[in-house]
């Protein structure tokens, strides 16, 4: 796994041993960039479930203003702080430890925006739709951004989540991603 562009381009991360987290591969990452990247410059990233933090140093090293990375497994954590350093983007990170929905609740009372919100939760249907519940009541999402859900094919999402519509799907084998965006008021 690595940094595909940008100013840690072909910087390899490090990865679990275990195969609690699935790293995005470089093929899934690439397309997703292609579809992406003018979200990305002066922007504002949450990585959610972060897993290795691959998608939030992608965007870091890309020109975005920062990440907060989420992930309740201290494994992941540790591995997402790694990488961070390895990738010398410390300054523009941050990183929460702790639970999707307790990282969302704290982000909303802050009135922190986001104009990419990635999702990329243990392959569990219903985590998911918590998840884009959770970030559209705590109103996380900037009015012009883009979440993005990683998930297995064989799931099927909503077409609305709340103030949250379903834009597209792309697949990808047996990964698709799905683009959710808010209603325009």
């Amino acid at each position: 796994m690595r940094v595909i562009s940008g100013k840690a381009r072909g910087l390899k991360l490090n990865t679990p041993k275990n195969e609690d987290v699935r790293p995005t591969t470089d093929r899934v990452k690439e397309s997703l960039f292609n579809i992406i990247n003018s979200y990305v410059r002066d922007n504002n990233v949450l990585d959610l479930f972060a897993g290795t933090g691959s998608l939030g140093i992608e965007c870091l090293s890309r020109g975005a203003n920062k990440c907060v990375f989420v992930d309740k497994s201290k494994e992941s954590m540790a591995i997402v702080k790694s990488n961070i350093k390895k990738a010398r983007v410390e300054n523009e990170s941050t990183t929460l430890n702790i639970d999707f929905k307790s990282a969302v609740a704290s982000l909303g009372k802050k009135g922190e925006k986001f104009t990419i919100i990635f999702m990329d939760p243990p392959y569990y249907k219903n985590m998911f739709i918590d998840a884009l519940s959770s970030v559209d009541e705590n109103n996380l999402l900037e009015e012009d951004g883009i979440i993005v859900v990683e998930h297995d094919t064989k799931d099927s999402f909503p077409e609305n989540v709340g103030r949250l519509y379903k834009s597209r799907d792309k697949k990808y084998g047996n990964t698709t991603l799905t683009f959710y965006k808010m209603e325009e008021a």
